[in-house]
């Protein structure tokens, strides 16, 4: 019925791994590393956008980062007050 067929990719893909990779030609480094990509995970049929996936926070109660102006910069923490513990007292 739905018996995979000889000339399928990932039974292709096997076969270029099997080969030596100092063994292989340039075009089967090329057919190699284009039928990974093809077959990565986040590049199947019917697989979610990248950006879909991230539009929804995790925990819905707790809010977003708010993005940073500067890109590449952490956002900064907000400010938090210390105050001094209060001394023991003296023993004597």
């Amino acid at each position: 019925m739905n018996a995979p067929s000889e000339n399928s990719p990932r039974r292709r893909l096997e076969a270029l791994l099997a080969i030596p990779d100092s063994q292989r030609t340039d075009a089967e480094w090329d057919e190699l590393i284009e039928l990974e990509i093809t077959l990565a995970p986040g590049n199947r049929l019917g697989a979610p956008e990248p950006a879909a996936r991230r539009t929804s926070p995790a925990n819905p109660r707790q809010p977003r980062a708010q993005p940073n102006s500067v890109e590449g910069t952490p956002p900064k923490k907000p400010f938090r007050k210390f105050r001094k513990r209060t001394p023991k007292p003296n023993p004597e």
